[in-house]
């Protein structure tokens, strides 16, 4: 009991904090210095989630065939739709599905 009530506790105080950013920010004008260094959080996110995926606990190099499969149609995904989020979406369900294979 005690593990559910620190998830919803966690959940409740995450999501306090993003309205709280959201709704105080609504009225104001975002500098363009800020919007331009937005532009990089998507490509360093992808980034942190590749480097995490190829590397073991050890921190050694650990890639097979699920990771090889993930990056090739990750990689035609993001050059064809030019999305993160599609990108994503398809080098996690690539992996998933070949590393439940494998």
């Amino acid at each position: 009991m005690g593990d559910l009530i620190a998830i919803v506790a966690v959940g409740l105080g995450t999501y306090v904090f993003r309205a709280l950013f959201i709704v105080s920010l609504a009225k104001r004008r975002i500098p363009e210095q800020v919007l331009l260094a937005l532009h990089f959080v998507a490509p360093a996110v992808m980034a942190a989630l590749i480097v995490a995926l190829l590397t073991d606990s050890d921190g050694h190099v650990a890639i097979g065939i699920p990771e090889l499969s993930a990056f090739a149609i990750g990689g035609v995904v993001a050059y064809r739709t030019k999305s993160h989020i599609w990108t994503l979406l398809a080098g996690m369900v690539v992996y998933w599905v070949v590393r439940a294979l494998f």
